[in-house]
């Protein structure tokens, strides 16, 4: 009897796994579809623009760049004058020293001949005391302001520059990321081309900038990372950024902006309170608040993505600090599930409540977790010498050339979009897709479990540090 049981939940167990794997299936089946629709319709609905109408325009909107800085003294001269070069009309570059321990503050000021000015400031507004505000004495840095502040956390910073700016949108970004010179350019097309919805927020394309070459702030050369970890996250990107968030941007349900490179309307980011202060997703949270406000209000919407390649940031090489930060990363995603789980199948909020908040909840926070203990399983059931092995090297084998399908396709769509990496390097990058699931995935999912476990037994651990090791420069 005991035997027939066994057999009975084994063949049971082997229906999950076979559904689970036809669903992944599909699912990318659909990702892909989506991106590539939504890629072909940008590029075509952009050929006919000329960004160079809208830098001339006087009724080109003002935009405040907010960039939180916290020891970032190796970098931090050259990641403003990268800022300071893009080409635009009217925008202002807000750097907010989150009181750092290192000489961040002192560069700024000898590099750009600041000296401190009088502001009033609502003592009203919730954040850590600011102990200066500070302009340039040169009009050719006139667009720069730098606001000192005591230590509070990447929330609490950009909120400070969101309630100092006057502008209509605030771009929130992080200080050591490199904007492309027409950046702006896109983000305002991309407020501006929308007549029947508001749009109330604008996300784009993270690239990895390890090994490329930066001059002046400005990218000469563009290379794939020499560190291994590097080429991972960039294969990891481009799969993200290029298909998943394209896929969900064609649907009008993306639910995340990275924090990286991200531009909001100031009035309804201020409307939802601006960053959680509390969490580690903040990115993440602030879209699922703002999207939440205009269907309670019943507001006509959208938020736009731009698949351009504007933004370049430098990613962790040690692996320490990548599992650092993807334990992050899980924590922050858990704690905006559990924060906004009203949404969840709740048909009021359409698409969002239906699919996009289950995808967060079944894809980016069960599935780890599910991936772990099945391994366990299948350590137990081979210790127990009960696992059929042919159907799980037949299903194994299938779901990694499914994962290998879709890393090849993101590599060979980014060749064909933008075409920015050598014939050996994108070869390279081919190699690197068909040995993921087994050196980089498990890193990823271990990172998550680890990050759960935390949450779940409320260990005390906050965003971690991100040692930088500066751009490469032409020798």
């Amino acid at each position: 009897m005991d035997s027939e049981v066994l057999n009975i939940f084994l063949d049971y167990l082997n229906i999950v796994f076979l559904v689970f794997t036809i669903v992944l299936f599909t699912g990318y089946a659909v990702m892909c579809y989506l991106a590539t629709r939504n890629s072909l319709h940008y590029k075509h609905k952009n050929s006919f623009g000329d960004l160079s109408k809208v830098m001339a325009s006087p009724l080109a909107p003002s935009i405040t760049i907010i960039a939180p800085a916290y020891n970032e003294g190796l970098t931090i001269v050259d990641n403003i004058r990268s800022l300071m070069s893009l080409r635009y009309v009217d925008y202002e570059v807000m750097v907010v020293n989150d009181g750092s321990k290192d000489d961040t503050l002192q560069k700024m000021i000898d590099a750009y001949d600041l000296v401190q000015i009088e502001q009033e400031i609502d003592p009203d507004w919730k954040s850590k005391p600011i102990r200066g505000i500070y302009k340039s004495k040169h009009r050719s840095f006139s667009k720069l302001t730098v606001i000192d502040k005591e230590n509070g956390g990447k929330s609490d910073a950009l909120n400070t520059g969101m309630h100092l700016s006057t502008n209509r949108y605030v771009g929130c970004i992080d200080v050591d990321c490199l904007l492309l010179p027409d950046a702006l350019l896109h983000v305002v097309k991309s407020f501006y081309q929308r007549s029947e919805k508001r749009v109330i927020a604008v996300g784009g394309v993270i690239r990895v900038a390890n090994s490329c070459i930066i001059e002046g702030g400005q990218l000469e050369e563009i290379k794939l990372p020499k560190n291994w970890l590097a080429k991972f996250q960039l294969l990891e990107y481009t799969r993200s950024f290029l298909l998943g968030r394209m896929a969900w941007g064609r649907i009008d349900s993306l639910l995340i902006i990275s924090g990286a490179f991200g531009f909001f309307d100031r009035e309804i980011a201020l409307a939802v309170g601006g960053y959680d202060t509390n969490t580690v997703g903040e990115d993440m949270e602030i879209i699922f608040k703002m999207r939440r406000y205009m269907h309670d209000e019943r507001l006509p919407y959208t938020i736009e993505y731009i698949p351009d390649p504007l933004c370049w940031t430098e990613v962790p090489e040690d692996l320490k600090i990548l599992v650092n930060q993807r334990d992050r990363w899980t924590r922050g995603n858990l704690e905006t599930l559990q924060k906004h789980k009203a949404m969840f199948f709740n048909p009021k909020y359409g698409r969002l409540g239906m699919m996009s908040y289950p995808y967060w909840f079944f894809y980016e926070w069960l599935a780890p977790l599910l991936e772990f203990t099945g391994l366990l399983c299948i350590l137990l059931f081979t210790y127990l010498g009960i696992i059929n092995w042919e159907f799980f090297l037949a299903i194994t084998a299938a779901v990694w050339t499914c994962s290998i399908m879709v890393s090849f396709y993101a590599v060979l769509w980014e060749v064909y979009s933008y075409n920015q990496y050598k014939r050996k390097d994108v070869l390279l990058l081919l190699v690197f897709a068909i040995i993921e699931p087994l050196v980089y995935h498990p890193i990823v999912t271990w990172s998550a479990v680890r990050g759960n476990y935390k949450k779940l037994f409320k260990i005390k651990s906050g965003w971690g540090s991100q040692v930088r090791k500066g751009f490469a420069k032409a020798s």
